[in-house]
């Protein structure tokens, strides 16, 4: 039986905002393995744009209820659980570079690996395993024109209310490179908020957070921007318009 039209308003309104005690709520005595509006629940957790530490406890209780995640690989990563990522990775190395695609509201994880997957959820604790276990910090995903495709890194540059600036550093102190420069990356594919961009680095990805379309805020775009022009050994320079004058409100 199809839930009513409110019950599954509010089930996808606690999974958009990461509100793990309403969506207790909305799945209790459902099963959250049935297809609400064509996508299971925890598809549309995944597809989701926002990132926050309550995603990982909001899978938890899709899963609790019903909800399919059959790759116990994949669903170790996506719980930041270290622990499974560590056991997986003692039973078979090899799943370090397994590829994975997912749908993903940001930067594409088609042909991914999980250290692209952890750093575009913020997963602070699965990458610092990851890294530790010899993951590749500059792993290439699936290209999507001729030439390698993005790093790990590229995931954290300009994440939803910085929510990966961790994993960035992370990524950093671990030696990812800086000068990795992409042929062609589609940031938001399929969704309204497509925009595909040209020879792509880390820095100038980092500073398309600026585009109206992306949302993200002025001050971390710079902040991350020096951390990049830092750990690329790079002069560090003053930026004394931030934030912009510009486009800040007038007195009237």
């Amino acid at each position: 039986m199809p839930h009513p039209a409110g019950q599954e308003d509010d089930l996808l309104a606690a999974i958009e905002t990461h509100d793990v005690e309403a969506l207790e709520r909305a799945v209790a005595g459902r099963d959250a393995g049935l297809a609400v509006r064509g996508k299971t629940p925890v598809h549309w957790l995944l597809e989701m744009y926002l990132r926050s530490d309550r995603f990982a406890p909001c899978l938890r209780v899709l899963l609790a209820h019903g909800g399919r995640l059959d790759d116990p690989w994949l669903r170790a990563v996506l719980l930041d659980d270290a622990a499974a990522v560590r056991a997986q990775v003692a039973a078979d190395a090899g799943v370090l570079e397994r590829r994975l695609d997912l749908t993903c509201a940001f930067t594409p994880l088609l042909g991914s690996t999980a250290l692209h997957v952890a750093a575009e959820f913020g997963h602070v604790d699965v990458v610092r395993e990851l890294v530790a276990a010899g993951a590749d910090v500059d792993a290439r995903a699936r290209a999507e024109a001729d030439g390698d495709g993005h790093t790990p890194l590229f995931h954290t540059v300009a994440s939803i209310l910085d929510h990966a600036a961790p994993v960035l550093h992370l990524l950093l102190a671990a030696g990812a490179r800086t000068d990795v420069t992409v042929r062609q990356m589609t940031w938001g594919r399929g969704f309204d908020w497509e925009t595909t961009l040209f020879d792509v680095t880390p820095l100038s990805y980092c500073q398309a957070g600026l585009l109206p379309q992306m949302h993200r805020r002025e001050a971390d775009v710079w902040r991350n921007v020096r951390a990049l022009l830092a750990a690329g050994g790079r002069p560090v320079p003053p930026l004394p318009n931030v934030p912009n004058r510009y486009l800040q409100p007038r007195p009237r």
